[in-house]
């Protein structure tokens, strides 16, 4: 995926992600690519007739608008896309009982595999967000004194990657053991347990460059007592960016760590900014011929192949990055798209938007 295609959609899934509808009458259509068109307009008439059946006189108008909405607008389109279509549709007005019907469509950079009908309150974008967050993935830990479970996080979704159950024993104690013996024997089983855990987690983290953070998470103090006895390398546990309490362990446990997580991994997207931003400016400060700023300077070093990051703020045009955003890749630089959601993305917005990180220093 190109930084271009990146940006754009970064951009259509802010806009998309931001609405929402009182009632379950916002439509999602996800068309596969070398789908048939004409198939996905029949259906979507096919839903209008069951639409008629909703009770609620408002909802059945926003429904059967909403799809109508689409139809006409896949009729004007005509043929599905090499990559597939992406689909939404819905009244989008501020008060209920206003109309204000709207579609948006969207070629994905990625060919679709799956095709989708889904009318919510809300659009489904999942399979959209996992394209833009394919190369990045994060660790789950999800433990107490009996079991563990260890996953991926790619996107949304949570992918398993192995278990384990432990040999602690139980409350109750065998007839003849002493109180002290029996905790004894608790807290060696409960350290093999740490222990055992700790080479699952070397075995599936240790060696994935993809791998951004981990997060650890369960009920009570075991989560805490894994990180400070279980042996983890210090390269693993530098990577633990979130500890979180849980209700559940399994299956639950890893979704509602994911769910529990919403804030941190928002956090670490704009982490990522900060610190790029934060490398600019110190450069700047101490040895600003290996920077740039401004088109024009930024545009002759990249033309020279001194980039090695170009960083450009999501405000300005897109044809600007469009056009930047190819020199870039031609020349081997990487590029990073900046937001306005931290003080340093402001103050890149303030010098033009368009910066760079050098190779090496180059005279004026």
């Amino acid at each position: 995926m190109t930084t271009q295609q990146k940006y754009q959609l970064r951009k259509f899934l802010k806009e998309i992600s931001s609405q929402r509808a009182i009632h379950t009458e916002l439509v999602t259509v996800y068309v596969p690519s070398g789908y048939d068109l004409n198939k996905i307009i029949n259906h979507l008439y096919d839903e209008q007739s069951t639409a008629s059946n909703i009770k609620s006189a408002g909802t059945r108008k926003n429904v059967q608008g909403a799809l109508e909405k689409m139809i006409q607008h896949l009729r004007v389109i005509g043929k599905t896309p090499a990559n597939g279509l992406v689909v939404f549709s819905g009244n989008v007005a501020s008060k209920e009982g206003k109309d204000d019907f709207r579609v948006w469509s969207l070629e994905p950079p990625v060919p679709l595999k799956t095709r989708i009908y889904r009318c919510d309150k809300t659009f489904v974008t999942d399979i959209l967000d996992e394209m833009l967050a394919e190369e990045v993935e994060y660790g789950l830990i999800v433990m107490d004194r009996r079991d563990a479970n260890i996953a991926l996080l790619r996107g949304k979704t949570i992918v398993p990657l192995a278990k384990t159950h432990s040999q602690v024993p139980g409350k109750f104690r065998a007839g003849g053991q002493s109180a002290q013996r029996f905790h004894r024997l608790i807290e060696g089983a409960a350290k093999d347990h740490y222990k055992k855990v700790a080479e699952y987690v070397k075995e599936q983290f240790l060696h994935r460059k993809t791998l951004k953070g981990i997060i650890v998470g369960g009920p009570g103090p075991t989560k805490y007592d894994f990180l400070e006895l279980g042996q983890l390398t210090t390269e693993l546990k530098d990577k633990v960016i979130a500890i979180k309490d849980l209700s559940y362990t399994g299956d639950f446990g890893l979704q509602e760590l994911v769910d529990k997580s919403e804030d941190v991994l928002a956090q670490e997207a704009i982490a990522d900014e900060k610190k790029i931003m934060n490398q600019f400016f110190t450069m700047l400060a101490k040895e600003p011929g290996k920077v740039s700023y401004g088109r024009n300077e930024t545009e002759k070093a990249l033309k020279m192949g001194a980039v090695d990051i170009l960083l450009l703020s999501e405000t300005i045009d897109e044809k600007t990055i469009e056009d930047l955003s190819k020199i870039a890749e031609e020349m081997s630089s990487k590029v990073a798209l900046i937001s306005v959601e931290t003080r340093e993305g402001v103050q890149l917005k303030d010098l033009s938007g368009i910066a760079a990180i050098l190779r090496y220093a180059i005279s004026g």
